[in-house]
């Protein structure tokens, strides 16, 4: 792979500091518990006051907590595992670091932008940073032109792109759903909110990441270049992402909250994108040099 000793650097450096972020998120525990607090509109907020996020709504702060768990066990793993199997030029693990590179590069996106400020951030700046890059020269690694050739005759394009454009357009609509009504009624903000500035996952994902998966899809059902390359990259990503929110899904259940539809929806999305990622991969031809 083109510039594989950048890369090896960069994603030392994304697990060394993830190592450090995740095991300060799950063990920190410092802090007076929870407690309630009334926003700046006048809403009164559970406080979780405990870790590194005390500040952070109790609701907000278990996913947070959830979502750490994951990237420990499952993103870093499979980072190194992909990290090292790229170096013996697999080009299934090639794909495998680039969608594992997404996680990271997204994961702290909302870390930088949506965590109250605690003494991680410059962690999860360094987070941010190194996985872009990282995420990045690894994507320019490929050979676009070639990429095609890559999969067999029987990839299933149909199946994953459709299950692309299907999962952006269920997350719009249930986005839309927290953001359309309150504008509607002249409320403007919706509770989600709670004592946060804004909705940072919901506008990342209104704005970037479900018309990517929906570009991706378009364009791998018309067979394109690029459409192999992103869509394969994203499902990968969403694999880990959906694997990430079922955890979250799981912990809001374990302090009270209703989860209901989302604990059906969110694993069976999961289970769906697990599979789609398992199809491309197993559809990579292995014989193709030179990419």
């Amino acid at each position: 792979m083109k510039q594989q000793k950048t890369v090896n650097i960069l994603v030392f450096v994304v697990v060394v500091v993830a190592l450090l972020a995740t095991l300060w998120g799950i063990c920190s525990n410092q802090g007076p518990g929870t407690y309630q607090y009334e926003s700046i509109r006048g809403q009164m907020i559970t406080i979780y006051g405990k870790g590194i996020y005390q500040h952070m709504s109790r609701e907000v702060a278990v996913q947070g907590i959830a979502q750490d768990y994951v990237t420990l066990f499952i993103g870093i793993p499979l980072l190194l595992v992909s990290l090292f199997l790229t170096g013996k030029n697999s080009l299934k693990a090639r794909f495998i670091l680039a969608g594992t590179l997404g996680y990271f590069l997204v994961t702290y996106l909302f870390y930088t932008a949506m965590a109250m400020y605690n003494e991680m951030f410059l962690g999860y700046v360094i987070l941010l940073g190194a996985s872009f890059f990282a995420f990045a020269n690894t994507m320019f690694s490929f050979d676009l032109k070639q990429v095609p050739s890559c999969f067999t005759q029987s990839t299933p394009v149909k199946f994953v792109g459709g299950f692309l454009i299907f999962n952006s357009i269920t997350i719009a609509f249930l986005w839309l759903s927290v953001v359309l009504p309150p504008l509607l009624k002249g409320t403007i903000c919706p509770p989600e909110v709670e004592h946060y500035t804004t909705l940072i996952v919901q506008g990342f994902d209104l704005g970037l990441l479900l018309p990517i998966a929906f570009v991706s899809a378009v364009l791998f059902l018309k067979r394109k270049p690029f459409g192999y390359l992103l869509a394969t990259v994203y499902m990968i990503f969403l694999s880990i992402l959906m694997t990430a929110l079922s955890g979250k899904i799981i912990a809001m259940a374990s302090i009270g909250v209703n989860v209901f539809p989302a604990v059906i929806i969110i694993p069976l999305i999961n289970l769906l994108a697990i599979i789609c990622s398992a199809l491309l991969i197993k559809n990579i031809n292995t014989d193709v040099k030179n990419l």
